[in-house]
This record gives C-alpha cells, structure tokens and sequence, in this order.
C-alpha cells in the first residue's frame, strides 16, 4: 500500500489550494487616524458616564419609592393606632374598676360599640351573615343545621363576624348553615 491509497487529496489538490490561499484578496485592516480613535473614545467614555448616571439615577428611585410605601404604611398604622388607643385606656380602666357583673357587662358593651365605631371610622365593615343565602366569598361553614324554618342554604348562625374594607375581604365570617330537608325532597 502506498501513501496514494491512504491519503485520497491528491498532490496536486494540494497545491491548487495553496495556490488559491496566497491569491485570495487579502482583507485590509482598517486604518483610522489617532484623532479619529481619541474621538470613538471620548463618545464611548461618555456613553459609560450617562450610563452609570442612568443607573444611580434609577437605584436611587427605587430607595426613595421604598421609603415613601414604608413611611405611608407607619402613617396609616399610627392612624389607627390613634383611634384605639381610647378604646384601650377604657378596657384598662374597665379592669381597674370594682362593681357587680351587670356593671362590668354595661362597660364592655360600652367599649364593644367605641371599637365598632373606630371600625367603622377606619372603614372596615361587618359582613351580614345570617339570614343571607351562603356564599363562599364572605362566609366560611362550619357546620350544618337541619331545619324547616330557613331556607336552605341560608346562613343560620354565625360565629364569628367577618369584615371587609370596600370590596377587599379582612376575613370571613364563620357560620353555621341550613339544611333544609323539605326542599331538598321538593
């Protein structure tokens, strides 16, 4: 076997190729003058700084949005701070006083309807529960109640009160909800 066999590019491919390499138009590097550089330069160095500055600018947005939502929530919690410290300073006095269970109850009613004011001053607002048909968005069953006289699907009982501001839901109310057999028959 000779080299021929083993290596199929002949010679004279070979040297075509190298002939065509060496008489292929060589690409001309391009020739700027130091003027032209030192401008290119100075644009891109300039480019760099309004790029930086862009960014401290944008940095320094957004620490100053932060701060305002942090300053906006201190100033709404200490609004509603206001509000109940009074129904705090009843419940403490509330403690403080000596009398029988019909004048401790009185005073709890009391404060029961300044805290339900300063809700409502807030905004918050109770969800009427029963009497209301069942629904899952404002009340949250906790159990059933056979009867005749509601009807069915209708909250019965609640157990504790939910609350909303507006259209956005605090938390649900907890009740019981009827189960009406005569109409499930009808």
């Amino acid at each position: 076997m000779n080299k021929q066999d083993i290596d199929p590019v002949s010679e004279n491919e070979r040297s075509n190729a190298a002939e065509a390499e060496a008489n292929a138009p060589q690409a001309e590097e391009p020739s700027i003058t130091q003027s032209e550089y030192d401008k290119v330069k100075a644009e891109r160095d300039q480019l760099l700084d309004r790029l930086a500055r862009a960014q401290a600018e944008f940095d320094n947005a957004r620490k100053r949005e932060q701060k305002e939502r942090a300053d906006f929530r201190d100033f709404a919690v200490s609004g509603a701070a206001e509000q109940l410290l009074p129904v705090l300073d009843n419940f403490q006095l509330a403690l403080k006083a000596e009398g029988n269970a019909d004048q401790l109850r009185s005073g709890v009613e009391l404060i029961l309807r300044q805290m339900e004011d300063v809700l409502r001053n807030l905004g918050v607002q109770p969800i009427e529960a029963v009497g209301a048909e069942f629904d899952p968005r404002f009340h949250e069953a906790l159990g059933s109640v056979e009867t005749t006289e509601h009807p069915d699907h209708h909250v019965v009982e609640e157990i504790r009160r939910g609350y909303r501001i507006k259209d956005r839901l605090l938390r649900p109310a907890m009740v019981k909800i009827a189960v009406n057999p005569a109409q499930k028959e009808a």
